[in-house]
């Protein structure tokens, strides 16, 4: 028998997956966490698609819109894609926004504006024209004695557009000049066949709507023109007044000369007009129209030559008592508010970080809760050498010394190990290391002792002490 626990009491060896394991948790925690931020950024920066509802048919709108579309699909501008959604008129446009079916619409002014609908940018001013033709050679000058618009009662007026909302706005104006709609005969012509129309006298007088350089008007002006004779221009003198009445519509003037050739009207004429916005649906990403906004401002400047009235489109009116109230998204962008990136996400970034470094102390916390067990083992092995080292100093046989000393090679295995792990630390360490030093140092001595005494006092020795134990 020999003093103290032989090889089979030594402590079991410490796991040494679970630090790979908490590092590969650790690793893929970071991982997810960097894929995550990644993935926002990705989602967040992408091209985003946008339906714009827009007609009717064959309108310049849709021109505009499809030049816009084309624009947009360059390689400086990634941030927004157009995809039009062609309608019969811009009440169903209007229709076609609320319905959810588009996220952005083109609509006029002075009908009735979808509750869900922001303003984000006016797309054109529309000016009313109100004209008389010349009397005919032969019919008597009837019709050159309208020079009022209360002198319309009772006449036939044809208007430009199969539209019902320029039927409306003629009933507004004829109203506000206590013209009755009900005694006025009113006749509406499609724009492809106004022109013949006009030619064959079909009314006394006409409406046209549109943009100040509409072809549309100025062809229809000009077919009324005959015998040499000039349209004559009605003022709409009350134009103050309707605007007040009528919130979506706004006092104006018709410059001299500016509706064709014959400087037609010689002098300016007071008007109303409307206009065209672009409205985005309500609730969409403040973001989103911002960049649309953003775009669409950036290439106005290179589709004026192709399309002129794209150089009229013009910033929403940001007042808090505009008609049409203007998306955030826009407002931002005019007021120069726009967010960055980083102001959109920072928040999102910040959290990210904390948790990242929330996380980064719980793994250490629980490294540090799985390598309990592993310190604990560490100990006993340090106890376990030291039990070795007194044992090594009485022990009467080298074959226990070199058992001994290979149970020692194995604390010293292991304890490195642990140390690896980060289970113990460097004073630990070093108290390892001077006990396994005495440990060697025992060792030898006892082995230099044993070898120096004769074979027969080593028996008795062994002897002696074994009858001591008993």
């Amino acid at each position: 028998m020999t003093d103290g626990p032989g090889p089979a009491d030594t402590p079991p060896k410490p796991p040494r997956s679970t630090a790979r394991r908490l590092t590969f948790v650790m690793i893929a925690g970071v991982l997810a966490i960097i894929g995550t931020l990644a993935a926002g950024y990705y989602f967040a920066m992408r091209p985003v698609t946008l339906r714009i509802a827009v007609g009717p048919p064959n309108s310049d709108d849709i021109k505009v819109v499809q030049a816009l579309s084309q624009a947009f699909n360059s390689p400086q501008h990634s941030q927004v894609r157009l995809r039009p959604v062609q309608t019969d008129s811009a009440s169903a446009s209007a229709q076609t926004l609320a319905d959810g079916k588009a996220e952005l619409a083109i609509i006029r002014g002075d009908l009735d504006v979808p509750k869900n609908a922001q303003a984000v940018a006016t797309l054109r001013k529309n000016i009313v024209v109100l004209w008389v033709p010349p009397p005919a050679k032969g019919k008597g000058r009837k019709a050159a004695k309208i020079t009022k618009i209360t002198q319309l009662a009772g006449r036939k007026i044809g208007v430009v557009g199969r539209t019902q909302a320029n039927v409306n706005l003629l009933r507004v104006i004829l109203q506000q000049y206590g013209v009755d709609p009900m005694k006025v005969d009113i006749l509406q012509f499609p724009v492809n066949e106004a022109v013949e129309a006009i030619r064959n006298q079909k009314a006394d007088a006409y409406l046209a709507a549109g943009p100040a350089n509409s072809k549309i008007t100025i062809d229809a002006i000009a077919a009324s023109a005959r015998d040499g004779g000039e349209p004559t221009f009605l003022a709409i003198d009350a134009s103050e007044a309707i605007a007040q009445n009528h919130p979506a519509y706004e006092a104006a003037e018709i410059p001299a000369g500016s509706l064709g050739t014959a400087n037609r009207p010689e002098e300016e004429v007071k008007t109303i007009s409307f206009a065209h916005h672009i409205v985005a649906r309500k609730g969409l990403s403040e973001s989103t129209v911002a960049a649309f906004t953003r775009q669409l401002f950036a290439v106005r400047q290179t589709l004026k030559n192709d399309f002129p009235l794209a150089a009229k489109i013009e910033t929403p009116d940001t007042d808090k008592d505009a008609t049409i109230p203007v998306h955030p998204g826009a407002a931002a962008f005019v007021d120069g508010e726009e967010k960055t990136f980083l102001d959109r996400y920072s928040d999102y970034i910040w959290w990210s970080l904390m948790a990242l470094s929330a996380m980064g102390s719980l793994g250490a916390w629980f490294a540090g809760y799985l390598k309990k067990d592993e310190r604990n083992t560490n100990t006993s092995q340090r106890d376990r050498l030291l039990e070795m080292l007194k044992a090594a100093r009485h022990s009467d046989s080298t074959d226990e010394l070199d058992q001994m000393q290979a149970e020692a090679d194995d604390i010293l295995r292991d304890t490195l190990v642990c140390f690896e792990h980060g289970a113990i630390e460097q004073g630990p360490l070093t108290a390892f290391n001077i006990a396994l030093e005495q440990f060697h140092n025992a060792i030898a001595d006892r082995k230099a002792l044993l070898l120096s005494m004769p074979q027969n006092l080593q028996r008795a020795a062994s002897q002696f002490r074994a009858a001591g134990t008993a």
